[in-house]
């Protein structure tokens, strides 16, 4: 698979969820980034903003496996994972796998499950294994968690800790619409029969092998020396920015550095530009940033994002021609 080929399916997912989902171009092909460069995604927004169905839209539009899991504060790893249950007739263990043995993994208002529940996906997401009393299982690629949460309601809720978060490539809001985005989705949904969903009409436009395809095509894109040393002083300045506690991880630099590649592939060039990497680094370094107290975390530490974009030169088109 070339270039072209991942730009042109990125298209023809992006106007299959677009049957469904309204104005949320700029989300999406971010959403895309995070899965072809082999990442997770964390949707954070208010109640009904869609988060669930573009989620499921996606799903939808790829033909790969899919499982969602309401997260409650009663939710056990195991019924993440899977446990071994006793087989009385044939007097032996068998494992039952849980909703993580997929290729796409909804986790529905993550929040709402116990730190111990919550760390039942850090080995999932980052090494693609579970381990089940001592034995450790892969799980089969493509492996991508999209985890939602509400940032308002926070009554009965348990906070994501700096590590899990970490692990997600991206942090994003799918926003409220202006006016003519509210009319669309009006007009959309206005029958009250569900049949009429449009989301129950979506078909599968790329299957699981063009996936892995277009993630192996992706390291073809050529990245130029003075572009990473771009992200390395933007990430190196997170951590010496004031206001900043605790800074991007080296986890943090390889996820901008991949994202933004796929980034520039879906757009249909061989190689990193300067602005695939400023696009990316609010979604991709914002929710790693620990500020300092009195500070609101999600908004400040996107301004301070924005900040260090201003503060460290970008490299210039002579620079990277010569």
């Amino acid at each position: 698979m070339t270039i072209p080929d991942i730009h042109q399916k990125g298209r023809l997912i992006c106007e299959n969820v677009a049957k469904v989902i309204v104005g949320q171009e700029t989300t999406l092909r971010l959403l895309l980034s995070a899965l072809l460069s082999g990442g997770h995604v964390l949707l954070e927004d208010v109640p009904g903003t869609g988060k669930t169905k573009l989620a499921k839209s996606l799903a939808a539009s790829l033909d790969l496996g899919f499982n969602r899991v309401q997260f409650t504060p009663d939710l056990l790893p195991g019924d993440i994972t899977g446990i071994n249950v006793f087989n009385r007739k044939e007097n032996e263990f068998i494992l039952r796998k849980g909703p993580v043995f997929t290729n796409i993994l909804l986790a529905d208002e993550i929040n709402r499950a116990t730190p111990r529940t919550q760390a039942g996906l850090l080995e999932c997401m980052e090494e693609r294994q579970v381990t089940i009393d001592g034995v450790r299982y892969a799980l089969a690629p493509p492996f991508f968690v999209m985890a939602t949460q509400n940032p308002v309601e926070t009554a009965g809720t348990y906070p994501l800790p700096e590590a899990q978060l970490d692990r997600f490539t991206m942090k994003l809001s799918v926003g409220l619409p202006d006016k003519a985005g509210e009319m669309a989705i009006i007009d959309r949904f206005i029958d009250i029969n569900s049949e009429n969903d449009p989301l129950n009409k979506l078909t599968a436009v790329v299957n699981k092998d063009e996936i892995l395809a277009m993630q192996r095509a992706v390291d073809a894109v050529y990245v130029h020396p003075l572009i990473r040393e771009y992200i390395a002083d933007i990430v190196l300045l997170t951590r010496q920015s004031s206001g900043v506690v605790m800074g991007a991880s080296p986890r943090a630099s390889l996820a901008l550095l991949r994202s933004a590649k796929v980034h520039a592939a879906l757009s249909g060039r061989a190689f990193l530009i300067p602005d695939d990497v400023k696009d990316l680094a609010g979604p991709v370094l914002s929710h790693r940033l620990l500020l300092s107290f009195g500070q609101q975390q999600g908004k400040d530490s996107r301004g301070k994002i924005a900040e260090i974009l201003t503060e460290v030169p970008a490299p210039t088109e002579e620079s990277l021609t010569s």
